[in-house]
C-alpha cells in the first residue's frame, strides 16, 4: 500500500523505519512545523521530519491540516491509508475521508482504557500492572474510533514513563506493520470499542506534578515515575522549584526519626523526605539553573537545617 505517515515525536519513528522496511511504500510523512527549543530558542525540525528527510521523503508541514493546500497535496498523493503516531493535530473530516482505508491511529494503551494525550503517564500513576498498544481507525471522536488490533506490555515496578514510553514504541511499530499487512490483504476487521472499562488520559499539567508528599510511599513512587521525564515530577525547597526524580520507596530506614511528609533528613550518603506512610530516598534532583545531580550531592551543597522541608 502507498502510505503518508502523520507523526511528531521520537516516539513515531520506530514506526516510521518500520514501515520503511516493510513491503509497503512510504511516499510522504506529515508532522507538526519546526519547532523552537534549547537555550537559544532555535528552530528545530521534529524528529519525525529529520529522519524522513533522510530518507529522502516528502514532508508535509502544514500549521493547520485544515489548509487547502495541505488536502489539495494529500488529495493528490492518494495514499491507501495513513498511519498516525503521536502527530499532534486533529485531523479534520476533509483529511480523514482522503486515504481509501482510512488513517489508521496507534495508541499507547489497550483501548478503551486511557483515551487521551498521557495514557503511558496515567497508567504508571494509576499503578497498572499491564498496558500495551493498540491500532485503531481514526475518527472524528477522542480515541474512540473500532480497534484492530492490539499487543500487550508489562508495566515493570521501576518504569518512568520514557522507559516505558520506548518499549512501546518499539512493540508499537511492528503492531503496525502487521496491521497495514492486515489491512491490505483483508484479513482484519475493525471491532468497536466496548463501552464498559473507558478511561481518560488528559495532558499532565504542570501543578499534577507537583510532589504531594502527603501520599503514602508507593503513591508518591508512582506520580514521579509517571511524571518522569516529561514534563518532570517537582516540589519546593527555600521558595524555588526542585525537579524530582525516580525516588526510591523501600530504601533501609533503621534508625531514623519520624518525619512528617516532606521533612527531609540527609545522611552522608542519603537524602530522606517524609511521607505519609514513612519515608522515601530520594534519587536525582535538578535544582534551579543547573543539571542533574545526585540528592545527596545536592544536599551537602545547600546545607539542609534540621527540620526543612520538601513542599
Amino acid at each position: 500500500m502507498r502510505l503518508v505517515l502523520a507523526g511528531t515525536p521520537a516516539t513515531a519513528v520506530p514506526s516510521l523505519e518500520a514501515l520503511l522496511a516493510s513491503r509497503h511504500e512510504v511516499v510522504a510523512v506529515v508532522t507538526r512545523p519546526d519547532s523552537r527549543s534549547g537555550r537559544g530558542r532555535t528552530l528545530a525540525p521534529s524528529p519525525v521530519r529529520a529522519a524522513a528527510l533522510e530518507h529522502g521523503l516528502e514532508v508535509l508541514t502544514p500549521a493547520s491540516p485544515r489548509e487547502p493546500g495541505f488536502l489539495d497535496r494529500l488529495r493528490a498523493i492518494a495514499p491507501d491509508c495513513s498511519p498516525v503516531v503521536a502527530y499532534g493535530a486533529l485531523l479534520p473530516r476533509e483529511a480523514l475521508e482522503v486515504p481509501a482505508h482510512g488513517w489508521v491511529n496507534l495508541h499507547f494503551s489497550l483501548l478503551p482504557a486511557w483515551r487521551g494525550a498521557a495514557p503511558v503517564q496515567r497508567a504508571i500513576m494509576a499503578g497498572d500492572e499491564v498496558t500495551g498498544a493498540s491500532t485503531f481507525v481514526l475518527e472524528e471522536g477522542l480515541d474512540t474510533g473500532p480497534v484492530l488490533g492490539t499487543v500487550t506490555e508489562q508495566i515493570r515496578p521501576d518504569d518512568t514513563a520514557g522507559t516505558l514510553l520506548e518499549r512501546l514504541a518499539d512493540v508499537g511499530a511492528g503492531l503496525l506493520v502487521a496491521t497495514m499487512d492486515g489491512l491490505e490483504d483483508g484479513s482484519l476487521r475493525a471491532v468497536p470499542q466496548p463501552e464498559d472499562g473507558v478511561s481518560l488520559a488528559p495532558k499532565l499539567t504542570v501543578e499534577e506534578c507537583e510532589v504531594r508528599w502527603s501520599l503514602p510511599p508507593h503513591l508518591v513512587d508512582r506520580q514521579v515515575r509517571g511524571c518522569t521525564p516529561d514534563p518532570g515530577a517537582w516540589s519546593t525547597f527555600r521558595g524555588e522549584r526542585l525537579k524530582i526524580g525516580p525516588v526510591h520507596p523501600g530504601t533501609a530506614t533503621e534508625g531514623l526519626p519520624a518525619l512528617g511528609p516532606g521533612v527531609l533528613h540527609p545522611t552522608k550518603r542519603v537524602v530522606y523526605v517524609g511521607t505519609a506512610a514513612g519515608p522515601v530516598a530520594l534519587g536525582e534532583v535538578v535544582p534551579p539553573g543547573k543539571t542533574p545531580m545526585p540528592a545527596a550531592d545536592w544536599a551537602r551543597g545547600v546545607r539542609i537545617d534540621r527540620g526543612e522541608c520538601l513542599g
